[in-house]
């Protein structure tokens, strides 16, 4: 078994290349990270006690009688794991639960109150509460979140106040909230209070001091969120994926995203407030930062003169990026290089499920939406054609229905899923679908289910691929070659799907049935 030290470098390494770059952006754009008050957060939770599994979890929450939930706003996982929280914590028959949170000000309950009472629609109290102007973070997860407390909760309450901008003043909103806290507790004697308020204030001498000098016989519980420190120490536990984990008595931490996502998130929002039009963030450095910490965790050089072990001058093969774009545009894009109708709709569906995609045939990314983990797909696919000479680009040979064709689709999947599983390491594990059949020939009526099938048996490949990894097994050196080798190449795709195969299972690593039916000719 891999020790701790090299378990935690194997998990960590290409988010590590990846964070680098983002936070020198970040540091230029938001001096604010260097403010004491934020210090006292980032140095308050260096270690944890121990492991927690979400019953765990879940039993500590329910012990609470005020549960401060951390969030990071820029982090859409973030308000969606405090609605999921509260739902879980509405029993019926247990106590009520009421909601605080930092996003609505104090001074607009009359607004907010109209919206639960349904006399005003989502829209008018997004613009009455001036959240875009005021908040300015993603309104589609904290308007779920609203609506689930309507659901489930008895009522929700805006703790906040004027001014946020000024972290001088930050102290003096904490004794506010702390106040309106302190009000609710008499409205509602018996209720469990959720309060969802910014990580930062959330450090033990902030509001959960103030909190517990007001309301001393109330049991205070924090809940963190995807911490950074907590978060690398916990990539080095034997398990796959750490749920959460108890930091001390009342402190527990729960990894629902990693800092990756976390900061692109951020910067993309950095991106989008420094912007004067209404055409939303630039996704193009994102996409290319994926591209590069992927570069740097393979030991490529994008800048290399020969082809063999490094691709020649991957530097000019880089994609363009389409942000924003309508469908109609990626439909043009697709038309232009005489996709198929079916082809061009699945890639449309393809996008609104994930949020982008890469398009070999014109060397371009099409991104419509940030999803890490699948966008971190995506440039691994890119990664892939670019090392390999962009042989699908302006018109290359593709010869659908075909073995090798089967084969290097398969191979595009599961070198596709390892890379997002090394940028994005709480993606979840493939799943064993059942059996798939491999047909020499697949006719027109069944291209969908072959495609369908060698995503599959990419997958669970990649999966197997990425626990080899950790364990030592495979080197990134061994990765390296896999990508640069020419799938296109006749029986070239099936010689290295079996020798990856036979790579992960050598070492005693049994893959699903689905992949091992592959290996026809044993």
């Amino acid at each position: 078994m891999a020790s701790i030290s090299s378990l935690r470098l194997r998990r960590s390494e290409a988010q590590l290349h990846a964070l680098a770059g983002v936070e020198r952006e970040i540091r230029i754009n938001d001096p604010n990270g260097r403010r004491k008050y934020l210090q006292d957060f980032s140095q308050a939770f260096r270690s944890y006690q121990s492991v927690i599994d979400r019953q765990q979890l879940s039993a500590d929450v329910r012990c609470g009688d005020i549960v401060l939930i951390g969030d990071y706003h820029a982090l859409p996982a973030a308000q969606r794991f405090a609605a999921t929280l509260l739902e879980e914590r509405a029993q019926p028959g247990d106590r009520p639960v009421v909601l605080g949170l930092e996003t609505i000000f104090s001074r607009d309950q009359h607004i907010l109150d109209e919206w639960w009472r349904r006399e005003i629609d989502a829209e008018e109290l997004r613009q009455r509460i001036r959240f875009d102007l005021d908040w300015g973070y993603d309104w589609a997860p904290f308007y779920e979140l609203l609506v689930t407390a309507r659901d489930h909760a008895d009522a929700i309450y805006g703790l906040d106040c004027m001014p946020r901008e000024d972290l001088r003043k930050i102290g003096a909103r904490d004794r506010h909230a702390v106040h309106k806290l302190a009000e609710i507790r008499q409205r509602h004697p018996h209720a469990v209070m959720l309060v969802l308020f910014g990580e930062s204030h959330l450090a033990p001498g902030h509001l959960p001091k103030v909190l517990r000098e007001k309301l001393p016989e109330q049991r205070v519980v924090t809940v963190l969120q995807n911490v950074d420190a907590l978060y690398w120490r916990a990539a080095g536990e034997p398990q796959e994926r750490v749920e959460a984990v108890r930091v001390d008595h009342d402190v527990v931490c729960v990894f629902n995203s990693t800092p990756l996502e976390k900061y692109e998130n951020y910067r993309l929002h950095l991106s989008r407030w420094g912007r004067t039009d209404e055409e939303g963030p630039d996704l193009a450095p994102t996409i290319y930062n994926l591209i590069d910490s992927l570069l740097r965790f393979l030991d490529i050089d994008r800048y290399s003169s020969h082809n063999g072990t490094q691709p020649k001058f991957l530097v000019d093969l880089m994609p363009e990026v389409y942000c924003r774009a309508s469908d109609a545009r990626l439909r043009h894009l697709l038309s232009r290089h005489h996709a198929a109708t079916d082809q061009t709709e699945a890639m449309v569906r393809h996008v609104e499920e994930r949020g982008s995609v890469y398009l070999p045939q014109v060397n371009a990314f099409y991104v419509r939406e940030f999803k890490m983990m699948y966008a971190a797909e995506e440039a691994t696919r890119f990664l892939h054609h670019a090392c390999r000479g962009l042989p699908l680009r302006e018109g290359g040979a593709e010869t659908r229905g075909s073995t090798t064709h089967f084969y290097a689709r398969t191979m595009e999947f599961a070198l596709g899923y390892f890379g997002s599983r090394v940028l994005y390491p709480a993606r979840p594990e493939a799943e064993d679908a059942g059996s798939c059949e491999l047909q020499e020939e697949a006719p027109e009526s069944e291209r969908k289910k072959t495609e369908a099938s060698s995503q599959l048996l990419g997958y669970m490949l990649g999966n197997a691929l990425y626990d080899a990894y950790l364990k030592g097994r495979v080197t990134r050196g061994m990765l390296r070659r896999w990508f640069l080798i020419h799938l296109e190449e006749s029986g070239k795709a099936k010689e290295v799907y079996r020798e990856i195969a036979a790579k992960v299972r050598g070492h005693g690593k049994k893959l699903p049935a689905s992949v091992r039916l592959l290996d026809l000719d044993k």
